[in-house]
């Protein structure tokens, strides 16, 4: 299988560059798997798609400042340092820019702050270890020197804003972690899940914290030669429980996002259910790939070719989704993070 296949013309115009005020005020499109039928509706209308005892699964992840903007001790050069995982208090997996002008060694200050850091391993291209200090104060000053971390294709001359900084999370974001925002959850507004809970339509909460894979590009040119790193996630004895009870008595399991299907997927047995634990998943999925628990997606209109493309296009089917983005595209949706959603049922 061909990853250019799952390539599209994408215009720059219909990147969407700011979010939607109110959050649920985005357009939302409806695709539905079996026929290929296609509606246009907004993200407010989303309840009219859901059944009582549905059981509707959210990512509570929560947006980390992680990109961070330091000197070279040595020579005053400007470095970007982009957390990626923290591997014990103080030391973290990174991404650098420019990586090849740092060395092992190498000291970095943020000016204003008594925030340091040191390269103490470079690990694979870009990537490296690097140790902040002082390690009594580390976290509260990542915090205060640290970025929230917009995709690149949202462009701001001078840095995120406080705007962004509270729209680029989720209503509901809990649990510290992830270094990109699990977007679909974007729209939704405390009032759209307190109107769900009463039409007896059941929340539940799973943890997958969103990394590098959300970002990385596929590098290889035949899809099943690739792979996707590893992100840790979090499903509780409560959650597995409720979920298991709405599959038992025949409703739907409504997955949030792509990043929460792969937490559901990873946590399924056969026999489909779903089992409480925690740790690592880089399960990749593209079209073959056979769904075990999860029956409905709502996600937003992502970049051609990537992983998360390819995971939609195995719930949906290539040539639907192909041909729902074209759609999308004639009739100016926005797309990407702050973009609009899409619903497959």
């Amino acid at each position: 299988m061909r990853l250019e296949d799952f390539n599209y013309h994408l215009p720059k115009d219909l990147i969407a560059q700011q979010p939607l005020t109110p959050r649920n005020s985005s357009r939302l499109m409806v695709l539905h798997r079996k026929g290929g039928e296609i509606e246009h509706r907004r993200f407010s209308e989303l309840e009219q798609f859901l059944h009582q005892g549905d059981v509707v699964v959210l990512n509570n992840t929560r947006v980390i400042p992680a990109r961070l903007k330091g000197r070279k001790v040595e020579t005053g050069g400007k470095i970007e340092i982009f957390l990626l995982e923290e591997k014990k208090i103080g030391r973290w997996e990174c991404l650098l820019r420019p990586a090849r002008r740092i060395k092992e060694g190498s000291q970095i200050f943020f000016p204003g702050t008594e925030l340091k850091a040191e390269i103490i391993n470079r690990v694979e291209g870009s990537k490296a270890i690097v140790e902040f200090s002082p390690l009594e104060k580390v976290k509260q000053l990542l915090a205060k020197v640290g970025q929230i971390p917009l995709p690149p294709y949202i462009k701001r001359v001078t840095g995120p804003t406080f705007r962004d900084k509270k729209r680029y999370q989720t209503v509901y974001a809990k649990e510290e972690g992830a270094v990109a925002a699990p977007t679909a959850g974007l729209h939704f507004t405390s009032s759209l899940l307190q109107s769900m809970k009463r039409n007896r339509i059941n929340i539940a909460e799973i943890t997958l914290h969103t990394g590098w894979a959300s970002f990385k590009p596929l590098p290889e040119a035949e899809v099943e030669k690739n792979a996707i790193p590893g992100e840790y996630f979090k499903i509780d004895e409560e959650t597995a429980a409720v979920i298991n009870r709405v599959k038992e008595r025949g409703h739907r399991v409504v997955a949030i996002g792509t990043t929460t299907t792969r937490a559901l997927e990873t946590q399924t047995t056969r026999s489909s259910l779903v089992k409480s634990g925690k740790g690592w998943t880089n399960l990749f999925i593209y079209p073959g790939y056979k769904f075990k628990i999860v029956e409905a997606l709502l996600t937003n209109f992502h970049i051609p070719g990537s992983s998360l493309v390819l995971l939609v296009a195995a719930f949906a089917g290539k040539e639907k989704l192909l041909t729902a983005y074209r759609e999308a595209i004639k009739r100016r949706y926005r797309f990407l993070s702050f973009g609009d959603a899409m619903l497959i049922v």
